[in-house]
């Protein structure tokens, strides 16, 4: 099988710098699986990679639609295995990253709901309940009564993961959870070495997070949303506007509350999708974890205590080869 590395793990844990690190060593080229750096102009909110960093080694999935453009997991996998063929044709190695877990499920796997023989005058109907007043709020309340726990992750703005969630279970007779299973056991596009870089000291991943978004307010987050909103591209109905930094960010820009209670929102926000991504990655045993924290330098010298970090997976790559 054809062999990829795909670098995951919550945010801010580390991941961008060590798949960096890995294209720079072994002729690679990144390829982004974040569910929001693939909209243009959606730079500091989604932490995409700099100009600097994408001139050292060719990033894809970055940058490639508009956010008022529908873009769904099932053309995530279409376009990202593109990018990763195109790469293997020209003899070089494919490195994944990112933390949208349904979205690397989707590249290795194939996207479940891709292969759905879906209802369109079912899905029209939901699309018609939407337009309503109310309908929003009609829809979620069928997810919550057929599917609990998809309600639980899915937000009620986010119309189109609730209509693809409440599709599944027209369609396929099973919960989103159950279909996500039955997808994860599909035959595998490609051979991955899955590295995931996390911190044993929870209270120590939130310190990074929080440090992290008081250096993207500090990078100009707070002019991208007011560009984003001024130009139209916050609007509700986009899938867009449900990326965490810009919707909480945008009551301030508003005038609705302080910057300070938007970037608590924001920090709160971000500790909590942390934890959904721990929950969904938990549950692949393929994944070879790294601790940073855990290296003897941690907290005394960053970078040998990131020599530690590429050092284990440089490892785990000779035995993958």
């Amino acid at each position: 099988m054809k062999k990829v590395i795909a670098i995951v793990g919550p945010t801010a844990s580390g991941k961008s710098s060590l798949a960096l690190e890995l294209a720079g060593r072994h002729n690679g080229e990144i390829v982004s699986c974040d569910s929001m750096q693939i909209y243009r102009g959606m730079d500091i909110g989604t932490a995409k990679a700099t100009p600097f960093e994408r001139s050292i080694v060719p990033h894809h999935m970055t940058d490639i639609i508009d956010p008022s453009v529908s873009y769904s997991c099932a053309d995530y996998a279409r376009d990202a295995s593109a990018a990763v063929e195109d790469i293997i044709s020209r003899g070089r190695l494919p490195v994944i990253c990112g933390g949208t877990g349904l979205y690397l499920n989707a590249l290795l796997f194939g996207s479940g709901t891709a292969d759905m023989e879906f209802d369109a005058d079912y899905r029209a109907s939901l699309e018609e309940i939407a337009l309503r007043d109310g309908g929003r709020e009609e829809l979620y309340r069928r997810l919550r009564e057929t599917d609990p726990g998809a309600a639980e992750t899915i937000h009620m703005n986010n119309v189109k993961r609730v209509i693809r969630a409440l599709e599944i279970n027209h369609s396929a007779k099973m919960t989103k959870a159950e279909w996500d299973r039955c997808s994860a056991n599909k035959e595998k596009r490609y051979d991955a070495l899955i590295v995931g870089l996390n911190y044993r000291s929870r209270e120590e991943l939130y310190r990074r997070i929080e440090k992290r978004v008081d250096i993207m307010i500090e990078d100009g987050l707070v002019k991208e949303t007011e560009e984003l909103y001024r130009t139209g591209k916050l609007c509700e109905s986009y899938t867009a506007s449900q990326a965490i930094g810009y919707k909480e960010i945008l009551p301030y820009v508003k005038g609705e509350c302080s910057l300070l209670s938007a970037a608590e929102e924001l920090k709160k926000a971000t500790r909590r999708y942390a934890k959904r991504q721990l929950t969904w990655f938990g549950a692949n045993r393929e994944i070879n974890w790294i601790y940073p924290d855990e290296s003897p330098y941690y907290g005394k010298n960053s970078e040998k205590t990131f020599e530690d970090i590429v050092n284990i997976a440089e490892k785990l790559f000779i035995n993958f080869k």
